[in-house]
Parts: structure tokens; sequence; C-alpha cells
């Protein structure tokens, strides 16, 4: 087992949003250029990029936008989607490349949404996603860049993601070293896990946390899922719980707050990132600093 290295913590009532960083697609409807704008006008220390951001404009000129901005880069998503049948060689060549991409952009974390089933066969698709992997990571691991697996929602199972736990997480990242394979803590998809305390405490100790996103679960639902995000706050989920546990596991990374969500979208994106700033201050960073 993986001890945690003593490390600066972020987390700092004077500077709160040190910390804070702004996932490119709560602000969807801005490019690339523009999420680095808004993120260093308002105090934020990084920005978590999609690569559709990217792709518009070459990871060179990325790259360059937000070293300029001042931020750093504290995931890139998205690679995954390995279960795909008689698509092999295509979902690994786009893992490696985004592997590149991610090293160009000076992240370690990769994000990593494996993919849904092909068939019935689940306990197939599983073993699919753990072959892939073992050909992916030796690529990662020469370029410093850690594939960091993101259990979803299990309603996302048959169509994402066939990693619906924390727990299953670290079972398919266990043989590599922590820093190649890492696990998300993301609170929209695993909020709901009565084992949540025991396995983001297994993930501190293996020193494997990759990425604390947060949001909150919206109830009602809306219509799509997938779209049922909401800020911080205005859900059901319980910050001041996982956020402890999370800092008791010893992280001290970034915090990513991610929203799917057609109204955030529809909304001013300066207004968000300044109500983002709001809950995370009265409802995230208190947990993370106690």
């Amino acid at each position: 087992m993986t001890t945690v290295a003593a490390q600066e913590s972020p987390f700092d009532l004077a500077d709160p949003y040190r910390a804070l960083s702004l996932n490119t697609v709560t602000t969807k409807r801005w490019t690339l250029a523009e999420a680095a704008d808004g993120a260093a006008r308002a105090g934020l220390g990084a920005i978590g990029l999609w690569r559709d951001r990217v792709d518009e404009i070459g990871v060179a000129s990325a790259a360059k936008i937000v070293a300029d901005a001042g931020l750093r880069v504290s995931s890139l998503c998205r690679g995954g989607f390995l279960t795909g049948p008689g698509e092999a060689q295509a979902a690994l060549d786009d893992n490696r490349r985004a592997i590149d991409d991610a090293a160009a952009l000076g992240t370690r974390e990769l994000v990593m949404v494996v993919g849904g089933m092909p068939d019935r066969d689940l306990a197939a698709a599983r073993a699919l996603v753990d072959e892939r992997l073992a050909l992916l990571a030796p690529y990662a691991a020469e370029r410093g860049v850690r594939l960091a697996l993101e259990p979803l929602h299990p309603m996302f199972c048959a169509d994402r993601a066939v990693i619906s736990t924390l727990g299953q997480a670290l079972a398919m990242a266990e043989p590599y070293p922590a820093d190649t394979v890492g696990v998300v803590v993301d609170t929209f998809h695993i909020w709901w896990d009565p084992a949540l305390e025991e396995r983001i405490a297994q993930a501190g100790a293996a020193g494997r946390i990759s990425s604390y996103q947060v949001c909150d679960w919206l109830n009602p639902m809306t219509a799509e899922p997938l779209l049922s995000r909401g800020m911080m706050g205005d859900g059901v989920i319980d910050f001041a719980a996982i956020g402890g546990w999370v800092r008791a596991a010893g992280y001290r990374g970034d915090v990513e707050v991610e929203i799917f969500n057609a109204d955030i979208w529809a909304g001013d994106g300066q207004e968000v990132i300044e109500t983002m700033k709001r809950r995370y201050r009265d409802l995230v960073l208190p947990a993370l600093v106690h």
C-alpha cells in the first residue's frame, strides 16, 4: 500500500478560490479562451478541460491560452470508451492521442469514462476494459500522465461506464502504480454509495485520488438524467460529509465544478462562475480546511 505523501494544502480560507477549478463543460457555450479568461478574472486557480474545446483550436494553442491566463489544468476529459465492439485499434489510438494532449497541456490527470455494454455480457465488458487499460497504462506512464478511472452512477452502466462504484475503480486500478492509474471522486456519481467513506479512505491511503469533482444531484431529476447535475446546494448531496472524507484521505488537489445542466448552460457564464464561487466557499471549502 502506498502512503500519501505530505503536500502543501491549497485549501485556504484567506485565498478561498486557489484550489477551485472551472470545468469547461459548466460554461458549455464558452470557447476555451472565454472559459480561461472568465476563470482567471474570477480569481480561480485552475481549469478542467474537455477535449472538444481543445480540439477546436489545437493543443498548443490551448496550452498557451491557459498558461497566459495563469491557470493550472486540473484535468483533461476524457479518455476511455474502451468497450466498443470491433473498435479496439481506434479506441486505443484515440486514447493515446488524449494521453499526448494531457502531457502537452501540463496536466497529470486524464479522466477515463471507460465505456458501456456493447451487448448483454457485463462481465465481458469489464474484462475488455481491463485488457485495454493494460495496453494504455505503459504509454501513459512514459508520458507522466495518470489514467483517472471515473465510476459513473449505475444508471449509466449500459451506455457510458461499466464501472459504477469507487470500489470497482480501485480494484481495476490496483495492478498499476498509483501514479499511473488513479480514480475520480465525483459527488454526482457516487454520493449514494453506502461504502463511500471507506472507499475514499482506501483511495487516499493508496495515493490514487486523481480528482475531486463536485456538483449536486437534483431531486426531482430532469427528463434527461445526464443533465440532472445541479449547482452545489440545489440538490441532496452532503458536501460537508464527503469533503471531510476527502480531506481525511489526504487529498490536496484541485476541486473541479463539473455541471451538465441546460438551464445553467443557457445562463450568463460570468454569473454562473460567481454563483459557483459562493456555493463552493459556503458548502464545499469548509470541510476541506477544518
